[in-house]
């Protein structure tokens, strides 16, 4: 049973920063895609970005030269820096790991991210 555990979001101001972190009990390598996905009120969970197993990242176009999605692979350990926050980042983060981009299996039980207007 892989587990994923997010962390680190928390209420910031608009133009701060965040930095969340996704533990995975399964080393990393073992899924091609690690993922950030985000779900606010009333809409759909969105990707945010991605990273590949060989070095590939992408990002969602509202987040693009803000967010950073590395691996640190000793840790087993996801992370997504988040640089000025806007209110419209507002929403529930989640990590997730697959296979494919089309087949992420596993998801993690989100962390709260509130940015202050």
């Amino acid at each position: 049973q892989v587990q994923l555990v997010e962390s680190g979001g928390g209420l910031v101001q608009a133009g701060g920063s965040l930095t969340l972190s996704c533990a995975c009990s399964r080393i990393l390598s073992s899924f091609y895609v690690m993922a950030w996905y985000r779900q606010a009120p009333a809409k759909l969970r969105d990707m945010v970005a991605t990273s590949t197993s060989d070095d590939i990242t992408d990002y969602a176009d509202s987040v693009k030269g803000r967010f950073t999605i590395s691996r640190d692979n000793a840790k087993n350990t996801v992370n997504l820096h988040m640089n000025n926050l806007k209110p419209e980042d507002t929403a529930i983060y989640y990590c997730a790991a697959g296979e494919s981009y089309y087949t992420l299996a596993h998801w993690g039980r989100g962390t709260q991210v509130t940015v202050s207007s």
